[in-house]
């Protein structure tokens, strides 16, 4: 299961962990997703949306 919002497509921002000696390494940043209930059409279905379509009402719940 991929770590995308299925409303906005956001996924994981890639970039540096820098430590005190400026050593770096790659790490990910993930969106905070949420499973939800939603009515899609007639029928009701889980997503996985991030907080902020939530937050925005975009996704109406069931």
């Amino acid at each position: 299961m991929a770590r995308v919002c299925e409303i906005c497509g956001k996924g994981p921002r890639f970039g540096n962990q820098v430590s005190n000696a400026n050593n770096r390494t790659t790490r990910r940043w993930y969106p905070n997703l949420q499973t939800v209930r939603t009515k899609v059409g007639a029928e009701t279905k889980r997503i996985r949306v991030c907080t902020q379509c939530l937050k925005s009402n975009v996704v109406a719940k069931a």
